[in-house]
């Protein structure tokens, strides 16, 4: 049994996806798959459960029989900090991850164990990323969310962190402009210095967007039509404070959109609503004549009545973008295609000794 654990230095990097991609093309090549999550810091009590949403999101992807309280064994929520801070919680943790592993792996072929935000969580319980790994016999791939030509630094951090046992590294979210210098700078400067680079992964507009649900939740508004379009999403964002002659050549520009506007501009969202756009969002609280809701509903558009003015709620959703989880079957679907395009699975298979059957 391989045991494969996927790590990053900062949250966001694509930790999940990955777990999803490799996970389905395991079984495609006829191995049993496991997964776990050994340690969370973001999990949440839903209907009086502890949750990791991300566990349960892999757990149904990969069809995983185990229960989540086994996939996510241990959550560090704030109340567990605080007891164990000041010594009211003495739970032997590294024994429940040992234990919930056994159960987990009995019976693979490959299990795949998730990181948290960087190397370092979980320390203060000691289940911190090499800890666990070398606990688990798991040998570190590091995802690396590109920034800046220094993601280098992140990948050589890691690999002294975790020594030979880190099988090596992917980069990802790399702007389309820096994809030939990585791949044919970075790439074999790494390679160079030990670290084996199995994918560079292109930034994506899909992967990178939001469903109209989401913007709803994190603006606090209120759905005025077609709520049963909320799972549609959004892959870019305009904000319409240009003249009505203008409008519709800007709202042309770009697809799949979300179009920000005053609630006093019925002639502005008329025209996103002629445009491929995902959601109409209103601001400053002022409600839409019945000519634009009916329109909307004609083109099956939600429109979204928010409190806030415009600039507060370009920059709320601003801070969403990129950072949203890969929760619907179309992201699935892109990452795949993306992993089978770019991904040396040949390579990763020989590092852990496994042959597609």
């Amino acid at each position: 049994m391989k045991a494969l654990y996927i790590c990053s230095t900062t949250t966001f990097a694509g930790k999940t996806a990955l777990c999803v991609g490799l996970g389905k093309r395991f079984k495609s090549d006829g191995f049993s798959v496991g997964y776990m999550k050994p340690l969370s810091t973001v999990a949440r009590r839903i209907g009086g459960r502890i949750v990791d949403e991300d566990a349960q999101f892999i757990k149904q992807t990969l069809d995983l029989a185990e229960p989540l309280e086994v996939i996510a064994p241990i959550a560090l929520m704030p109340q567990t900090v605080e007891d164990i801070l000041a010594g009211e919680e003495r739970a032997d943790f590294a024994a429940q991850l040992k234990g919930a592993y056994a159960k987990v792996a009995q019976g693979k072929d490959v299990v795949l164990l998730e990181g948290g935000a960087h190397c370092m969580e979980g320390a203060l319980v000691g289940l911190s990323a090499p800890l666990v790994a070398d606990m688990l016999k798991a040998r570190e791939l590091v995802v690396a969310k590109y920034a800046s030509d220094l993601v280098v630094d992140e990948v050589l951090g890691a690999k002294m962190l975790f020594g030979d046992s880190m099988i090596g590294a992917v980069i990802n979210t790399v702007p389309r402009q820096r994809m030939r210098f990585v791949e044919e700078v970075i790439k074999p400067y790494l390679e160079e210095q030990g670290v084996k680079v199995f994918a560079v992964l292109p930034q994506d507009r899909l992967l990178m967007s939001i469903s109209v649900g989401q913007l709803v939740d994190c603006l606090g508004g209120q759905v005025l039509c077609c709520p049963e379009a909320c799972d549609e999403l959004v892959e870019h964002l305009m904000v319409g404070a240009m003249t009505v002659d203008s409008a519709l050549t800007y709202f042309r520009r770009k697809p799949n959109k979300a179009v920000i506007t005053g609630g006093d501009r019925p002639d502005i969202q008329l025209a996103a609503l002629e445009t491929s756009t995902k959601c109409l969002i209103l601001t400053g609280n002022l409600y839409p004549s019945s000519i634009i809701l009916d329109r909307a509903e004609e083109v099956g558009v939600p429109v979204i009545l928010v409190k806030q003015d415009t600039l507060t709620t370009v920059e709320i959703i601003e801070q969403f973008f990129g950072k949203t989880r890969l929760h619907q079957e179309t992201k699935v679907h892109r990452f795949e295609k993306m992993l089978e395009e770019r991904f040396d699975f040949d390579a990763l298979y020989a590092d852990l000794g496994l042959r597609a059957r």
